[in-house]
């Protein structure tokens, strides 16, 4: 057996091949009994319990030791003998969604990923199932698909997928679209990766809502404190924290020049906004000597990340409270209203309900 390796304190519970509609096998067998093998309707209706993200497993303790060690042995043993390779971020993506959709849930359930971020070999994928938030993990080469952890760093055994920590530490499984605390002036903050395509979707349906609700509500762009698309990130990530802090008028008109390219055209767009850069700079070059942002470790926004149990990009938060609406504009305009006090006027108009394209747009052409 491979070495007792715990990968971020996580044990997986199944993995399952990761290829486009084909009945679903298990990667290691743990008895040489034959099986009778089901009908793939049967196969599904049991893996959609499986994947039902309200259920605990009954005598889980029991189930939990059982599982330590083929577990521990079979997932080290694939990914620190085998040295899969690394497919990329957005293959992940679409793989995992694609096999999600066609294999693990009911025929219609939407499925929307909403992050992807590193868990050593592994990429670890926050998405939504229907109204359900769920963490999945694949291996980096795409072969194996986890839907289910135990965090074995904790005494509960309860699944990873239905223990999301909150603002105030707890832990829940409950998706809001609506704050629960209200305020005169609600406060709207929006954590992203400036390279991430979910967070520049979000950001699409947003800033409309930012721009239409003006001064009636206290916005500010913020960083997951970790990035995922290189050194490009953590510059791109600098810059518009600097161009925010030293004339955030300008961080709007900004950011949709910086939408429409992929390369990055930071200094054009920096232009086009009528951005000072003289004072970018200067700010950049102070920031980046307090903080010392790396690939890493972006801890520019740090302490608000632990405030909030903020865990990838796009998060949104309202008056302290995470919330997880659909993406157009509409549906934000709603959820942000609902922070207020007593809802201005503003809040009845209409926005746009079309979700917006991920990333940038010359990758959608």
């Amino acid at each position: 057996m491979a070495s007792n390796r715990k990968i971020d304190g996580v044990i997986f519970k199944l993995g399952y091949k990761l290829e486009e509609n084909k009945d679903i096998k298990a990667k290691t067998k743990i008895t040489k009994k034959p099986i009778k093998k089901a009908s793939p309707s049967e196969q599904k209706n049991s893996i959609i319990r499986k994947f039902n993200l309200n259920s605990i497993f009954k005598n889980e303790a029991v189930i939990a030791v059982a599982l330590l060690i083929v577990l521990i042995g079979g997932v080290s043993l694939y990914l620190n003998f085998f040295k899969p390779s690394d497919i990329g971020i957005q293959a992940i993506e679409a793989k995992a969604k694609n096999y999600i959709t066609a294999n693990l849930v009911q025929s219609g359930t939407s499925v929307t990923v909403q992050s992807v971020t590193t868990k050593e070999n592994l990429y670890a994928i926050t998405m939504l199932v229907g109204s359900q938030k769920a963490v999945v993990y694949a291996t980096k080469d795409g072969e194996m698909l986890f839907p289910q952890g135990y965090d074995i760093s904790k005494t509960s055994t309860k699944l990873i997928a239905t223990s999301n920590a909150s603002s105030n530490g707890s832990n829940s499984s409950t998706e809001t679209s609506v704050a629960t605390t209200k305020a005169a002036v609600p406060t709207v903050d929006l954590f992203i990766m400036s390279y991430c395509p979910y967070g520049l979707q979000m950001e699409r349906g947003l800033l409309p809502v930012v721009s239409a609700l003006g001064n009636k509500v206290n916005f500010t762009l913020e960083f997951v404190n970790y990035t995922l698309h290189g050194q490009k990130e953590v510059t791109e990530n600098v810059n518009q924290y600097c161009i925010q802090k030293t004339q955030p008028t300008k961080l709007i008109p900004y950011l949709e020049c910086f939408w429409k390219n992929s390369a990055g055209e930071s200094s054009a767009c920096m232009q086009t906004a009528g951005i000072d850069s003289q004072r970018v700079s200067t700010c950049v070059t102070a920031t980046n000597k307090q903080y010392s942002p790396t690939q890493s470790s972006f801890s520019i926004d740090n302490s608000d990340n632990v405030k909030y149990g903020v865990q990838g990009s796009p998060t949104l938060v309202v008056n302290g409270t995470t919330l997880s609406p659909n993406r157009d504009s509409e549906s934000l305009l709603k959820a942000i209203c609902s922070g207020f006090t007593t809802q201005p006027s503003e809040c009845n108009q209409t926005l746009s309900s079309t979700s917006p394209n991920t990333g940038f747009d010359d990758e959608n052409n």
